[in-house]
């Protein structure tokens, strides 16, 4: 008889190379395609935030908003379409240490599309309708981000298999998520002057964003000693470096988006000199933070050109975690200009945004051609018994 207690080796199934027709798509449909969304819904909100931004960037934002939605609508049912038909392979992405992280990427890319119908969506359909859709949204939002917040760490804790050695600025994604809800509900709260609503919404935003910023900061001084301990991760991770920007820059504006509305919503309840003191919050905390933004988007900038010149950058979808840390980041700092009136913050906004629109048409169009070839859609958890800690490029 054979011993029971010995481990026994498992083979995992390779996965087909050709993979052809809709439902190969959808048996490797991965989360990690929200990037996407994100990465395509800040670019339009920081085209209209630009100093010079006129009917003409307005107009391209909006394009690309309305793009973002059926981006949105389209992975969603793709993805709710996998958990219905392959239920059995879909749902190990649980188990997944890296593929996991990804689930933050979906109420990120929901946080675009909320602030859209503020910026775009009211000309089209009214205040009083695209302000309400966007509340609706926002209280969906919020509560994806607060289960991926607690969720997906728990699953960390629990049943993944983590070391220093491979950490990589993936794990801040689900943690993220409620601060850019933060950044959400600052949006929307000049839109909902009057009524106890507004001092909800103020006092959950500010909740969202003790609920994520302080963790995010505590990885990143692991993330500096993981560094420094084990240098830098494989090229095939090296657009993660960027993602460091994330948490940095929504914090900021969330902080500077909530500030400069706490005046109104405190004063209605006869707190007018808290608003106040929230408001200079959020000012100097905005500058303190994009200052120690600024250590990350250098050393971003540093390893980026380290990888280019020494191993090369294979395209992947990781490709698009250069968008989105990079978008709110550049809006934090237009949100300075606009708050501070420095000169010197609209000028570097407005680079950072350029720089954006060149990286989000470059990585858009390789995207394009990778999802049309159907070398992107690739699921590294469906492979049974084979749950691996970091990817191969063609896995991100």
């Amino acid at each position: 008889m054979p011993d029971i207690n010995q481990p026994r080796l498992v083979v995992p199934t390779a996965l087909p190379v050709q993979r052809a027709g809709l439902v190969a798509i959808i048996r490797d449909f991965t989360p990690n395609w929200f990037t996407v969304t994100m990465g395509t819904g800040i670019t339009a909100l920081a085209l209209n935030q630009l100093p010079f931004a006129g009917a003409g960037l307005h107009d391209v934002g909006t394009v690309l908003w309305l793009l973002n939605i059926l981006l949105f609508v389209t992975f969603s049912a793709l993805y709710a379409a996998r958990w219905v038909l392959f239920y059995d392979e879909a749902r190990r992405i649980l188990g997944h240490s890296v593929m996991s992280m990804f689930f933050g990427a979906i109420p990120m890319g929901l946080a675009t599309i909320i602030n859209g119908f503020l910026a775009f969506g009211i000309p089209w359909l009214g205040a009083p309708a695209a302000v309400g859709i966007a509340t609706a949204l926002w209280w969906i939002d919020a509560a994806m981000a607060v289960v991926c917040g607690i969720g997906v760490p728990f699953l960390m804790f629990t049943r993944h298999d983590h070391s220093m050695e491979k950490m990589t600025a993936v794990w801040l994604l689900p943690i993220v998520a409620a601060e850019v809800a933060a950044a959400s509900a600052g949006q929307l709260l000049p839109h909902l002057a009057g009524g106890s609503m507004e001092l909800t919404v103020l006092a959950l935003g500010y909740a969202l964003w003790a609920f994520s910023v302080p963790l995010a900061l505590s990885l990143l001084v692991i993330l500096f000693l993981r560094l420094v301990l084990h240098k830098l991760p494989h090229r095939d991770m090296a657009a993660s470096g960027c993602l460091a920007l994330g948490p940095i820059g929504t914090g900021a504006l969330s902080l500077l988006l909530l500030g400069a509305a706490a005046p109104h919503a405190f004063a209605t309840v006869g707190l007018a000199d808290i608003g106040q003191m929230a408001r200079g919050i959020g000012i100097i905390g905005g500058l303190a933070l994009w200052g120690y933004g600024v250590w990350w988007f250098l050393l971003a900038v540093l390893t980026t050109l380290r990888y280019l010149q020494r191993e090369g950058m294979p395209f992947n979808l990781g490709w698009w975690g250069f968008t989105f840390p990079l978008g709110v980041y550049s809006v934090a700092t237009l949100a300075l200009a606009h708050q501070t009136g420095l000169a010197l913050f609209s000028v570097i906004g407005t680079g950072l945004v350029l720089l954006l629109a060149v990286l989000w048409t470059m990585i858009a169009v390789r995207t394009a051609i990778g999802a049309f070839q159907r070398k992107l859609f690739v699921s590294p958890c469906r492979v049974r018994g084979s749950i691996p800690s970091d990817f191969t490029a063609d896995e991100v």
